[in-house]
């Protein structure tokens, strides 16, 4: 399994031989609020972060979007394993899954995002997370989120076609936005770019 920084970008095929399904899974906290005054207004609020993806093509034109409200794919190939609306527990709070056999020619990248759709910040969330994890169960890329702020949403990392190979990039971009409707401008700059 590789650590990954901010920016920092892995081959997932020299990480496992002959990827065929990826779960991207996602994890966090609400901060839980000290003292007197923290135990009287909510020390521990629930934290309703949304996992997203978006399916991109080589021109960076948006192809398909998964989240709460579609949790799959047209294609069939991403699906989202449903909205944990706390943060609550241990391990990862919401999946997404790709089967890469599926995925169209078209699609050139995978945006993975996290958005806040009540309007909560990054300023309440500690302990955030994104893995990808293949089909067998083996976790080969780990990213801690650091970002905290008065954000609504982070575009966390993506996956993009080489060669053949897939490649997996940590990008920790704060944006705004409730949903990921909101974000796709800078989600296209962002992961298009890179």
């Amino acid at each position: 399994m590789v650590s990954l920084s901010k920016n920092q970008t892995v081959s997932l095929s020299k990480e496992s031989s002959a990827l065929s399904k990826l779960q991207f899974g996602l994890g966090w906290d609400p901060i839980k609020k000290k003292g007197f005054l923290g135990g009287l207004f909510g020390g521990n609020d629930s934290i309703d972060l949304d996992a997203g993806c978006v399916l991109i093509g080589r021109s960076g034109k948006k192809i398909d979007t998964v989240w709460f409200c579609k949790l799959k794919s047209s294609c069939g190939s991403v699906v989202h394993t449903g909205d944990n609306l706390t943060g609550e527990g241990d391990g990862d709070d919401e999946v997404i899954e790709v089967n890469l056999h599926k995925l169209p020619a078209d699609v050139e990248y995978l945006a993975f995002t996290v958005n806040s759709f009540r309007g909560q910040t990054f300023n309440d969330v500690e302990n955030a997370f994104c893995r990808v994890v293949d089909q067998t169960g083996k976790e080969l890329a780990h990213y801690k989120l650091t970002e905290q702020g008065s954000h609504t949403g982070i575009i966390i990392s993506s996956l993009r076609r080489n060669n053949g190979n897939w490649d997996f990039t940590a990008h920790g971009h704060a944006c705004r936005g409730r949903t990921i409707d909101d974000m796709i401008s800078d989600i296209v700059s962002t992961v298009v770019r890179s």
